[in-house]
């Protein structure tokens, strides 16, 4: 997984989140890997391609990750 690249990781989780969370946890670990290889703190989703872009969807969705150790921002 070391070639993943950002981009990659991203569409991997949406499309988890798309597929009711099938692989979720692998795909956070992913992305929480290629985050710290980056240099990053967060990662930005584009709140349109959620599968439930309310309020309570995206803070339950801060909440699961900030859990698994991925900081979660959506872009405005």
């Amino acid at each position: 997984m070391s070639d993943l690249t950002l981009e990659a990781a991203l569409d991997n989780v949406y499309g988890s989140l798309r597929n009711g969370n099938e692989e979720l946890d692998v795909h956070i670990a992913a992305l929480k890997s290629v985050l710290t290889r980056e240099g990053l703190k967060e990662a930005v989703f584009e709140p349109g391609r959620l599968a439930q872009n309310n309020r309570q969807g995206r803070k339950l969705m801060q909440s699961y990750f900030r859990k698994r150790g991925v900081e979660v921002s959506f872009a405005s």
